[in-house]
């Protein structure tokens, strides 16, 4: 509990209790700093926003039914001023500048919340921006990369379920050889050498995300 006459007040958003219970033991720790909300999915932090108005709120990226990002999103739609600092398992550039163009003004790997997690907090409280070292320098080297499509998407994210192109095609309703002209530039924008190869980069990069992914540790 903070002792300070006006503290940072925060909400945790994460499907993982323990985290979240990790992440109130730090803060509890800090006489300018206090908990005052926590969710364990997007939907419930959109809730929990408009009940608690927290001045920062820590926000997983990764999470059943409703998502981070789209959390944040909705939440300054209503609340234009609502400060967030993202974290997640995964450093993907993708998945960093979908968060900043949310409205995130920082981003922290959960590696290094122990670390940098309370300094992060009052940079973003202050209105600063925080982004590490690393992150900035993935989203630097993709800057004038060509963006895929939503439909080249749409097919990754199939290859990367194990289906083969007759079976994409006929689940999106497309011809087989327009699924082999899609692969052909998804391998030429991910500089991929195979489809194999171009699911990793995309799942490395946040551009795809697995179920499986999603539901073991965000």
């Amino acid at each position: 509990m903070s002792t300070g006459p006006n503290p940072i007040r925060i909400m945790t958003v994460d499907d993982h209790p323990l985290l979240r219970q990790g992440i109130a033991t730090l803060i509890q720790g800090q006489p300018d700093m206090e908990v005052v909300a926590e969710a364990s999915d997007g939907e419930e932090a959109i809730a929990q926003f408009r009940r608690h108005r927290p001045d920062v709120t820590l926000m997983d990226l990764q999470m059943p039914n409703v998502n981070g990002t789209e959390a944040i999103s909705r939440i300054r739609s209503e609340f234009h001023d609502a400060k967030f600092l993202v974290f997640s398992t995964y450093a993907g550039d993708v998945q960093v500048l979908h968060a900043i163009k949310a409205g995130a003004r920082g981003y922290l790997l959960k590696g290094n919340v122990r670390t940098e997690l309370l300094d992060a907090i009052r940079a973003v409280h202050a209105g600063r921006k925080r982004i590490p070292p690393e992150i900035a320098a993935e989203l630097a080297e993709h800057a004038a990369d060509d963006e895929l499509t939503s439909r080249e998407i749409d097919v990754l994210r199939l290859i990367a379920t194990g289906n083969a192109n007759k079976q994409i095609a006929d689940k999106l309703c497309i011809a087989e050889t327009t699924v082999k002209n899609h692969i052909s530039s998804i391998l030429s924008k991910l500089g991929a050498n195979d489809r194999s190869h171009a699911v990793t980069i995309a799942l490395q990069r946040g551009i795809i995300e697995l179920e499986a992914r999603q539901r073991s540790g965000s």
